[in-house]
């Protein structure tokens, strides 16, 4: 029987357990740079004997208008990549595989955070009801502007220059943010994406950007090290519900199938919430998504320990991915393996600051 501690291989990727650190954002890059404090949040979960077998960076902006929080960090600059670098190289002398994830936030943004103070971009012109982080704190994002149609295709080079740039920097692969209400599903939701022209409306001409996304990382550093995260029910910055949530994300995995990305990584109901929606109308099979993905399928979510056991022993899942989890236990795959208990984030200090509530969590002691 297959086990949460077993090997697998992801694409190109070979990983030796199947439990996967979740992207976190923490808001500890100033002027979007990774930094040596960065590099021993890490270190600290790399090991794949005490922390996971892989490890899914935070949301890390492809340009400078994909960035939506501040102290988030980038991957599209030469000093961010060798900074990345440093990074990978720690989390690779611990035996760990990482992955970037490639994110651009569209209209969940401040116009402080933009370009020249610009408007932030996406499929839409309407704001969405929904915060960022800045330095005082948590605020409504700025009204976007919508992308033209001539821009579009800058956008997907942006992607597939950071992607170029994640490999230089060290990277064993990326993972195309593609969830939670960002710019791929302001594309993809009809409850979001206005459009009249060739990006918009009929669910084939929705799925366009990712599709031309993925196709374009992935012929830049192969399809065998890129993935891709989607999220087909979350309600999260304010993504209302697809018409056809089942039929929409269907097609995109169904559309995606011939590249054979190296994994899916799903986030099942709300994105840190509910994981089963099917009460506010909102019901998804993600059983039937699967079946048309081949490559491996990292599911996400509010697993704890015997749900995760269950799900790769069944073969629900071949990998389960926890998020907040590894904030508050470095060594959270060791108290997976010894079902030992978990420590409780602090979450003052979810979002930004120092290393108080980021590098100073104890692991177990050796005797435990």
């Amino acid at each position: 029987m297959t086990s949460l501690f077993d090997p697998i291989r992801l694409g190109d990727i070979p990983v030796q357990t199947r439990i996967v650190m979740a992207p976190l954002t923490r808001n500890r890059a100033p002027d979007q740079c990774p930094n040596e404090l960065m590099q021993r949040y890490y270190a600290q979960r790399a090991d794949p004997a005490t922390g996971a077998g892989l490890i899914v960076t935070e949301g890390t902006q492809i340009c400078a208008e994909g960035q939506g929080y501040i102290d988030t960090p980038g991957i599209h600059r030469p000093d961010q990549v060798a900074a990345w670098r440093r990074i990978t190289d720690a989390v690779h002398a611990r035996g760990g595989r990482i992955v970037v994830q490639l994110w651009h936030v569209g209209r969940i943004s401040r116009v402080e955070l933009q370009p020249a103070g610009a408007a932030p971009v996406s499929s839409t012109a309407r704001a969405a009801r929904a915060k960022t982080f800045l330095a005082g704190g948590f605020v409504p994002v700025s009204a976007p502007r919508t992308l033209r149609g001539d821009e579009i295709p800058g956008v997907i080079e942006a992607y597939r220059h950071a992607a170029r740039c994640a490999m230089d920097a060290g990277f064993d692969g990326v993972e195309v943010h593609g969830a939670n209400g960002y710019l791929v599903e302001q594309f993809l939701r009809d409850s979001i994406n206005d459009r009249a022209d060739e990006w918009g409306g009929s669910i084939p001409k929705r799925i366009r950007f990712l599709v031309e996304v993925m196709r374009a990382v992935s012929a830049e550093i192969g399809s065998g090290r890129t993935g891709l995260r989607l999220s087909p029910v979350t309600p999260a910055n304010d993504a209302g519900q697809d018409s056809h949530a089942q039929a929409l994300y269907e097609a995109a995995v169904s559309a995606l199938a011939p590249l054979r990305l190296a994994y899916l990584h799903v986030i099942e109901g709300a994105t840190g919430g509910d994981r089963d929606l099917s009460a506010q109308g909102a019901p998804f099979d993600y059983a039937a998504l699967r079946r048309l993905h081949p490559g491996a399928w990292i599911a996400n979510n509010g697993y704890d320990r015997q749900m995760a056991l269950d799900a790769v022993a069944s073969g629900a899942a071949d990998l389960v991915a926890f998020g907040r989890p590894f904030i508050a236990n470095p060594d959270l795959g060791r108290r997976l393996r010894e079902a030992a208990p978990l420590a409780s984030g602090d979450r003052t200090t979810f979002y930004g600051g120092g290393e108080r509530g980021y590098t100073d969590y104890p692991a177990l002691a050796p005797s435990a």
